[in-house]
């Protein structure tokens, strides 16, 4: 069944998106409000993040979501073998996301800080775990992508599936392109 909206992918995979861009805006605006009533607190928690980590983790997710692009454009040319690797690019790109949230986590944790450190360090674990599922549940849909893109299942025809997934991971992408700035940018 063709999609009669202006976007790419399915209806459900936008109502979903909307939904979760709208959680995603209540924590901020949360985190927002209680960062304005404790100032002093949100600094020094600030000082103590690591921000080269944090652009790291910015530049693997917009390099994915530039690959997911390029797969939907090859598929949409019919060029399933070039979908397929520019998935397995963005798999690897995401990846490395993973891997240094992880080492990010690490470190904080020894450093002595945790969810009940004070209330920034709840909002940071709370808001950063939150993504981090998110991308976790983003790696799966791009595996189930690139294997179905590997058995010439879309088609410049028939790409929904593709393209909804897509747009799931871009989300993704544009919940920490907030989140980044917000959280380990902005005093």
């Amino acid at each position: 069944m063709k999609n009669k909206l202006p976007l790419p992918g399915d209806l459900a995979i936008w109502i979903f998106i909307l939904a979760e861009l709208g959680v995603f805006g209540v924590l901020f605006i949360t985190y927002s409000i209680v960062k304005l009533l404790n100032p002093e607190i949100f600094a020094e928690g600030h000082e103590h993040l690591n921000r080269v980590a944090g652009m790291i983790n910015t530049i693997a997710l917009i390099t994915s979501s530039y690959f997911v692009v390029r797969a939907v454009e090859a598929v949409k040319i019919n060029q399933s073998v070039t979908a397929t690797r520019w998935l397995i690019a963005s798999l690897l790109a995401a990846s490395v996301y993973v891997v240094v949230k992880c080492w990010e986590y690490s470190d904080t944790i020894s450093e002595g800080y945790s969810l009940s450190s004070n209330v920034f360090y709840m909002f940071y674990y709370f808001l950063t775990f939150f993504h981090f599922a998110h991308v976790i549940l983003g790696i799966v849909i791009l595996t189930v992508l690139t294997l179905n893109c590997s058995k010439n299942l879309y088609t410049s025809e028939e790409h929904f599936g593709l393209e909804s997934g897509a747009s799931y991971w871009h989300m993704v992408d544009l919940a920490w392109i907030v989140l980044f700035p917000l959280v380990y940018v902005i005093h």
